[in-house]
């Protein structure tokens, strides 16, 4: 069975969880389509009945980011089986897994299963550190099984998620990461930003009303020279503590 994967993950800990899945689903994960590329064709991406595709973003504040929502619509399922997968940093996912279920089968696909796995928060580090931990890879490999047993019976039943019709609101403007003196202007972050934020004559220069805080700039900088204001990751460390408080477990729908 071939697996291919069409994923949102702009600091990598969504493409891990993705990765543990696919592996235990198919010998042959045929590639990836990166939801985080703000050039690409995604309207030429077309898929067969015969296809399974795990189709995996993170959840930023109970919602699948705008820019993922819009370009996995653009593809064309065809009816191919998908593994929908929220990640996310141990508070809670509210209505991410039912406002992905809902994009993908607008594009066309069959959603066979849908899984909610924890990784570590992008902004707050501290919570869910080191997550997938080994514990988390048991459980994700033990889904693929579950799932892919589902797959050679022939049963295409559709999981019932969690979740709201209206979604929940979407946040405003996040934590907008801060450019340092250390920076060169190589003009990397500009060209991996998932939504063009910014500027590519001037790092320093960001939209701050299009900026999602995926902090992969922060990631990905060779120079260590984007970082995030200490005063508000401190308050929002405090303002997430009761919620992530709690030691979440990766979530099975089928």
């Amino acid at each position: 069975m071939k697996c291919t994967q069409i994923i949102f993950s702009p600091t990598g800990g969504t493409k891990r969880v993705a990765d543990i899945i696919s592996d235990g689903l198919a010998n042959d994960v045929g590639g990836m389509i990166d939801l985080s590329d703000s050039k690409a064709a995604f309207s030429q991406v077309s898929f067969g009945a015969e296809d399974i595709a795990v189709i995996a973003v993170p959840s930023f504040g109970g919602r699948v980011p705008s820019a993922a929502v819009h370009r996995l619509r653009e593809i064309r399922g065809n009816g191919a089986k998908a593994v929908i997968v929220c990640v996310y940093g141990n508070r809670a996912y509210e209505d991410t897994l039912v406002e992905l279920q809902d994009a993908a089968e607008q594009a066309g696909f069959c959603i066979v299963a849908a899984i909610a796995a924890i990784a570590e928060h992008s902004i707050v580090r501290q919570y869910a550190a080191g997550r997938p931990d080994t514990e988390d890879r048991k459980r994700l490999a033990d889904f693929a099984r579950q799932i892919l047993a589902k797959l050679e019976s022939g049963a295409v039943t559709k999981p019932s998620v969690p979740g709201n019709r209206p979604y929940r609101k979407a946040g405003g403007a996040g934590i907008v990461p801060k450019t340092g003196k250390s920076c060169n202007n190589c003009g990397l972050c500009a060209k991996q930003c998932p939504v063009g934020a910014i500027s590519e004559e001037n790092a320093a220069l960001v939209d701050k009303k299009m900026c999602i805080s995926c902090m992969r700039c922060v990631a990905n900088c060779p120079q260590k020279a984007k970082s995030l204001n200490g005063a508000m990751v401190s308050a929002a460390s405090l303002a997430l503590r009761k919620a992530c408080s709690v030691h979440k477990e990766c979530e099975l729908y089928i």
